[in-house]
């Protein structure tokens, strides 16, 4: 349990209070004479509960109260004065004091008030330990899936949060790398911190550099005053670097000093600030060949990849695509205001197969288009028509064979695989109702009856009940 601190100008009052507190309760107490003192003994967070006279010179009991309520943590603080009025005691309660006791003071009413501040203090600590484990439970279940990769990255990123190493988070496109670094800050101890995402080859380079580092006012033609960069801006934070493999070789350098020397110069200023800033990047490129083709510094590659965390892409994990596309279709119903709809069978199986080129995002884009224009509760394979997958009617490994047809041969080849994608998603789309594919389609019955003949589809095949025709 946190000691009790006291705090009181008069030395005799603090031997007092020390000794009946820590006799009291049989608690340590540790002891300031002045509002500062005790000030930086909770900024380091060596105190829960404090006991703090309100007239004192310097800095008098009320403002202390205040500057430490700004303090990250549960404090409870208990005000004293041999001066009590009623104005003074509504001000500490409404400047959050938990109780308000005044001189000369009942030794039974001071413990008494004193052991239950320390109990409220101790009840908002288990419910701030709660809090957290809910939210850090929270904060990875973020990456959905029951795969080893996924449950590999969660573990990593639980591991590396606390530590405060610089991470190098690598991966396609698509696959979650900013999702990773936001888990990074949100289970560190710079959670309540900002966090600041630069998206780096977003940004011009020559304006990259005077938004990173800040400027003075006449650094360049435009700077008509002093500007914080955002390294300034996320002192104390963490920052994501994002797509760092793009940034230019003179920028590289300017970063290699910050991580080794913590420190940022303006553009335009002589002199160099210190700044607390945790660096995370990411990149979906082989630094490596950049470092071997000189693109690259390899001692800024070092310092960045303290720790490695890789974010797999789909293609690494297609048993977890069920999995996450069930809760993207749940949080897409929910953004849009639709009620919940499911995947069916068919559905999931078109999804589960299909190759997401562009990973976690571009799935999460088609299945927010098919809510979008989705009528029924269960959605279907025709739903996600859309989809890339689906019209990826030519495979690029098989460009080869048609690129050696003829013309005719090619159209004829590409047309009647178009024809049975197309066809087998507007009869799984309707439970191989053949009057609702066509309607759907915008054709008579008869012409869709005429291509599902002429290039074999059997629909009796997507049928879901004997009722359908």
């Amino acid at each position: 349990m946190s000691p009790i601190l006291v705090v009181d100008d008069k030395h005799d009052m603090l031997s007092l209070l020390e000794r009946l507190i820590g006799g009291g309760l049989n608690m340590d107490v540790l002891t300031a004479d002045n509002g500062p003192e005790a000030l930086r003994i909770m900024e380091e967070g060596r105190a829960g509960v404090v006991l703090a006279d309100v007239k004192m010179p310097e800095m008098d009991g009320l403002e202390l109260l205040r500057r430490i309520k700004k303090l990250n943590g549960p404090a409870v603080v208990v005000m004293m004065t041999a001066y009590g009025t009623i104005e003074t005691a509504v001000e500490s309660l409404k400047l959050g004091a938990y109780d308000f006791i005044t001189k000369p003071f009942d030794e039974e009413r001071l413990i008494h008030a004193v052991r239950r501040a320390v109990e409220y203090n101790d009840l908002l600590r288990k419910n701030l330990d709660l809090e957290k484990r809910i939210k850090d439970r929270e904060t990875l279940e973020s990456f959905v899936g029951k795969s080893p990769q996924v449950q590999r990255l969660a573990e990593t990123i639980r591991l590396v949060a606390k530590t405060g190493v610089t991470v190098l988070i690598t991966g396609e496109t698509g696959t979650g790398k900013d999702l990773a670094a936001r888990m990074i800050h949100a289970l560190s101890d710079r959670a309540g911190k900002p966090f600041i995402a630069v998206n780096c080859p977003a940004i011009p380079e020559n304006i990259l550099e005077s938004e990173l580092f800040g400027y003075r006012k006449g650094a360049f033609t435009g700077a008509a005053a002093d500007k914080d960069g955002l390294f300034q801006s996320a002192n104390g934070g963490t920052m994501l670097l994002d797509e760092i493999g793009d940034i230019s070789p003179v920028l590289q350098a300017k970063l290699l000093r910050v991580l080794q020397e913590k420190e940022i110069k303006p553009l335009g200023d002589n002199r160099t600030y210190k700044v607390d800033v945790r660096i995370l990047a990411s990149t979906n490129q082989d630094l490596k060949a950049k470092i071997a083709s000189g693109q690259f510094r390899e001692d800024l590659y070092y310092r960045l990849d303290v720790v490695s965390i890789h974010t797999p892409s789909l293609r690494e994990m297609p048993e977890d695509i069920p999995l996450i596309a069930g809760h993207l279709l749940a949080a897409s119903c929910a953004e849009f205001g639709v009620p919940r709809k499911r995947l069916s069978e068919e559905a999931m199986r078109m999804l589960a197969s299909a190759k997401w080129n562009g990973n976690v995002r571009q799935l999460q884009n088609e299945i927010k288009r098919a809510v979008i224009f989705s009528k029924s509760e269960v959605m279907e394979a025709g739903d996600f028509f859309g989809c890339e997958a689906m019209k990826n009617i030519c495979p690029e490994e098989d460009i080869p064979a048609i690129s050696g047809m003829d013309y005719k041969s090619a159209r004829r080849a590409i047309l009647e695989r178009f024809h049975k994608h197309y066809i087998g998603c507007l009869l799984s789309g309707t439970g191989g109702n053949v009057s609702l594919a066509a309607k759907r389609a915008g054709l008579e019955r008869q012409s869709l009856q005429h291509l599902i003949k002429k290039y074999g589809v059997k629909a009796a095949g997507f049928r879901r009940d004997a009722n359908n025709t």
